[in-house]
């Protein structure tokens, strides 16, 4: 019965995008007063089982939009990224282009297109719900392609690598294609953050996984979880310290394109030294996007050069210990912060 309980957590979503249920949401005050009704889109979700899968955020336009700027990205026409390939072939696809990528870290630095997703009006009210403010930042994003062959991600936890004073670290995991076991979903360990502890991060050499560390000595079975099968358009919210992991995509032909963007409370200071590479280690970074509300700490200023975007690694080593992040094995140099 637990089994079957948790399964409906993620994969109760198996409508296509704009079904009736959820076809109020094109009147946004309305459409969100009904996501809120859904089970599995609420607070008490989201405390339960540490995530909160609510469908229907995006819709098919805003993700052709996605997809489009992040080709752009991809091909260099918007800026520097860290590890992107040069010299092209002219004439190749924008399928094959983007397809060569694992993920991209900060796309939002480069693209007004990203910078209005971070600031998405369905996002941000799901965010103030869940966090019980609406003061809201956001430091990081992400965007995965994981194109047929391309490595999962093992056991961790986010609050490990993008540490807060308050614990409210939240990642909003928006599926920009639809996602399913065989092209690589996420899956989850419902209820894994209820004991408020981080555990121990250790390397691997498990080929099913890219370079990142692996959580360890947790009391949940390694090969255990649920997975997270959803439609695109479709957003799920998960708790900085919940454990997740993805497997690789074993299909022969589709990618799996999905944008991550963490954010936190802005009442909360953010130690984070993005994996090694600021130094010293800043007590408050301030490379961050207000999305929502005020930012008490605004008297501080802002920056945007502690963080930049770079190409994420298949495979190599972030340090014996496997606690490092992505960022520790392509950016040598570091930021100073101030």
């Amino acid at each position: 019965m637990r089994q079957a309980v948790l399964l409906a957590c993620c994969c109760i979503l198996r409508a296509p995008v704009g079904a009736s249920a959820f076809s109020v949401l094109g009147a946004v005050s309305r459409g969100l007063q009904e996501l809120f009704k859904h089970p599995k889109c609420s607070v008490d979700a989201y405390r339960r089982n540490g995530f909160a899968v609510c469908p229907n955020l995006l819709n098919s336009t805003e993700l052709q939009g996605l997809r489009t700027e992040m080709t752009k990205i991809a091909r260099g026409q918007l800026g520097e990224v860290a590890g992107l390939s040069t010299n092209l072939p002219s004439n190749e696809s924008e399928a094959a282009t983007i397809g060569r990528y694992l993920a991209f870290h900060h796309p939002h630095k480069l693209s007004s297109v990203l910078q209005a997703t971070l600031r998405h009006k369905r996002i941000v009210a799901v965010l103030r719900k869940l966090l019980g403010t609406p003061n809201i930042k956001a430091m990081q994003s992400m965007y995965f392609v994981k194109g047929p062959g391309k490595p999962g991600q093992a056991w961790h936890q986010d609050e490990h690598y993008i540490p807060t004073r308050d614990r409210s670290l939240v990642g909003a995991w928006l599926a920009v294609e639809d996602a399913d076991v065989h092209n690589g979903c996420l899956w989850m360990h419902p209820g894994s953050h209820r004991a408020g502890v981080l555990y121990a991060m250790g390397a691997h050499d498990d080929a099913r996984f890219d370079a990142t560390g692996e959580a360890h000595s947790f009391p949940y079975a390694r090969e255990g979880g649920e997975p997270c099968e959803v439609r695109a358009g479709t957003v799920i919210f998960f708790n900085g310290y919940v454990l997740h992991r993805s497997l690789p995509n074993t299909t022969p032909n589709r990618t799996r394109q999905a944008l991550v963007v963490h954010y936190m409370s802005a009442e909360s200071l953010l130690p984070w030294d993005a994996d090694g590479t600021i130094v010293p280690k800043p007590d408050d970074n301030r490379d961050v996007v207000l999305v929502s509300g005020t930012d008490p700490y605004s008297f501080k200023g802002y920056v945007d050069n502690l963080t930049r975007p770079f190409i994420r690694a298949d495979k190599g080593s972030f340090g014996r210990d496997g606690s490092r992040g992505a960022a520790a094995i392509l950016l040598g140099g570091t930021s100073k912060s101030s």
